[in-house]
């Protein structure tokens, strides 16, 4: 199927129903895609606050009642347990499994933060013809931890995770230029060509996702993703936490151009 060109609500649908199982880049052109961390609420504050502290890698679209499953803003008709197609739980800060639904281990302490993805520029760079390789090679973005300090709140502390793109070298400035206008899903890259100077010592084995080819000409570029509160919660350690599993994420009702505002 051409998940592409389908609605969010019905791409959604099919992952509620189990028949999406995949890293979800690429699909419903033109719509945002989320990142999902839902943690009890005698952590929510300590996490909210975390994210207002790095907005870079932890840009927030919404933030659900306690207990509730639904969103308003973002998405409607929703059941945030089961219309992401991969989830992990993490116990203590060791991750305990990955689930196509997680209703099962739902709380009604939790609360879920919603937060912008990287994904939702890739149809912008597209569209500056600019190549996205993990889309041309059908498989999951490579993803990395980094020596980049977040900003600590509360419980809440650990580095940065990015997101590497190779993209040519005559097209470097025009890519920071498109995503560096989408604040709202991680915004310009925070390292071009060094991947060294981040920390990240060997690029053909991302610490999340696939490797993809890069090309004679083109140049690892690096953004802020929405994977860190992943790393976070494996350094802070809280008793449970539900986040997506890295590269399927939740695919929102709102479209990217209204994230440039």
């Amino acid at each position: 199927m051409n998940y592409a060109t389908m609605r969010p609500s019905d791409v959604r649908a099919l992952i509620r129903a189990g028949n999406i199982a995949v890293p979800t880049t690429g699909m419903c052109d033109g719509y945002a895609q989320a990142n999902l961390v839902s943690l009890p609420k005698e952590l929510a504050y300590d996490f909210l606050l975390f994210a207002q502290r790095n907005p870079r890698s932890c840009p927030l679209l919404e933030v659900s009642d306690v207990g509730s499953r639904e969103l308003h803003d973002i998405a409607s008709n929703v059941d945030i347990a089961r219309d992401i197609s991969r989830y992990r739980i993490y116990e203590n800060g060791v991750m305990a499994g990955e689930y196509t639904d997680v209703s099962g281990f739902w709380r009604d302490d939790l609360v879920s933060f919603l937060i912008g993805c990287s994904f939702s520029f890739e149809g912008e760079l597209l569209q500056a013809d600019i190549p996205v390789r993990q889309i041309e090679e059908h498989c999951n973005v490579p993803m990395y931890n980094t020596n980049i300090p977040c900003k600590s709140a509360g419980v809440f502390h650990g580095n940065m995770v990015v997101s590497m793109r190779p993209i040519p070298h005559d097209l470097v400035a025009k890519a920071v230029l498109v995503t560096g206008a989408m604040p709202k899903v991680h915004g310009a890259p925070v390292q071009i060509g060094n991947p060294e100077q981040i920390g990240i010592t060997d690029l053909e084995h991302p610490d999340y996702g696939d490797m993809v080819t890069i090309r004679d000409g083109e140049v690892p570029v690096f953004w802020p993703c929405g994977v860190t509160p992943q790393a976070v919660i494996m350094s802070s350690k809280p008793e449970f936490c539900i986040t997506h599993s890295p590269g399927h994420m939740f695919i929102t009702d709102v479209k990217n151009v209204n994230l440039k505002y």
